[in-house]
């Protein structure tokens, strides 16, 4: 059985190390891979997974190895492990390369990539990489919505947990209860609320505030709640609870990545940012928009419209155009409210569509079985 590290630097608060944790468990537990995780933030880590000791240098946590990779670290006592995952180009120390490169044979070394929708993503896939000086190659490993690309990360018996979860509704109520959040009533939309900093957040609230359906939004502790502090003219904190017309906010604590899932298995539509939350929300079979991390020149843009184009390939034209308008009205921070009132007649026949949509997904297997087989491939 193949040694597999995993190295991960913390750009994105919680989704560079929500996308490595979840792989480090998916390798580990549904593979049986011994896992070592190197974090150089584990203050960040411990937000989504509170048993971790933020001080420890090293530790395991769920049978995982955890490590903390310190910039001043010089690695010179490295063993490398069979294979090396660098998390999102995060740029290995040089000493591990040098250690790399005395191995016999090499260890097999995986850049995993962004998560991108893009056409050219298919073509990087797999392509290797020859290091400049040393004797070894990189491979490029995509995430991606193709058969010929890495797919998305999912654990084994997701689907069939979360499917038993949203017909249960004692259990979704004693989920919020933990929150003092009362049991759904009838006619109620709930919303989780995780994303950016967004002008259009108060456009929502607003229209939400003013409407005739009761809407109950979920918003966890980060930096959305800013805005929502804004709109209800007070700071907020984890375990309020405030009602402004037809709307009731409720802040929730930040939990571990399961808490999470449940939150948004029991939501009816799902704002999600960056990509670790963006590709769960996929999995909650939910609705969803994406408010994706801002680029210069506005190349997130082209991101969203480039997984638009793929979510949204067999829905009805009129389905399809209001959803594209909402997201980019959502991510340019503006016309949200009036593209909400576009979208809103859409909404019960895009919740079927979503319950579709993960077997669409998972039809060539996850990234994690996909970077297995490639793994085993011999790849070097």
């Amino acid at each position: 059985m193949k040694s597999i590290d995993i190295f991960c630097t913390v750009i994105d608060n919680y989704g560079d190390i929500g996308v490595a944790w979840r792989l480090a468990r998916r390798l580990a537990h549904d593979f049986g891979y011994p896992v070592r995780l190197w974090v150089d933030d584990l203050a960040s880590f411990e937000r989504i997974a509170p048993l971790l000791e933020e001080h420890a240098d090293q530790q395991t946590l769920d049978d995982i190895a955890v490590r903390r990779w310190r910039a001043e670290d010089s690695f010179a006592d490295y063993q490398p492990a069979d294979v090396v995952i660098e998390a999102f180009g995060c740029r290995l120390p040089h000493a591990v390369e040098a250690a790399m490169a005395t191995q016999s044979p090499a260890p097999q070394w995986i850049n995993l990539e962004y998560l991108s929708a893009e056409d050219w993503v298919s073509g990087c896939h797999r392509m290797p990489s020859p290091h400049p000086r040393l004797p070894l190659v990189k491979r490029f490993f995509f995430p991606g919505f193709t058969a010929d690309t890495g797919g998305l990360l999912c654990e084994d018996g997701l689907m069939e947990t979360r499917r038993r979860w949203q017909q249960d509704p004692l259990a979704q109520k004693a989920f919020w209860q933990m929150f003092d959040i009362p049991e759904k009533q009838a006619g109620e939309w709930r919303v989780s609320l995780f994303a950016y900093e967004n002008p259009a957040i108060g456009e929502l609230l607003s229209l939400w505030a003013a409407g005739e359906q009761p809407v109950s939004c979920m918003v966890p502790e980060g930096k959305a709640l800013a805005d929502v502090s804004r709109f209800f003219g007070q700071p907020l904190q984890a375990g309020q609870h405030l009602r402004r017309g037809a709307l009731t906010a409720h802040v929730l604590p930040m939990t571990d990545q399961d808490g999470y899932d449940l939150t948004l298995w029991s939501c009816d539509f799902n704002f999600v940012r960056g990509e670790d939350s963006f590709v769960r929300a996929q999995w909650a079979a939910r609705p969803l928009a994406w408010h994706i991390y801002k680029q210069d020149e506005d190349a997130h843009l082209i991101k969203l419209d480039a997984f638009l184009s793929h979510y949204c390939a067999g829905m009805p034209a009129g389905m399809a155009d209001a959803i594209r308008g909402f997201s980019h009205a959502w991510n340019l921070g503006a016309g949200a409210a009036d593209a909400w009132r576009k979208l809103a007649p859409w909404l019960p026949e895009w919740r079927r569509y979503s319950t579709e949509w993960p077997e669409t997904l998972l039809e060539g297997g996850d990234l994690g079985a996909r970077l297995v087989q490639f793994m085993e491939s011999g790849l070097e």
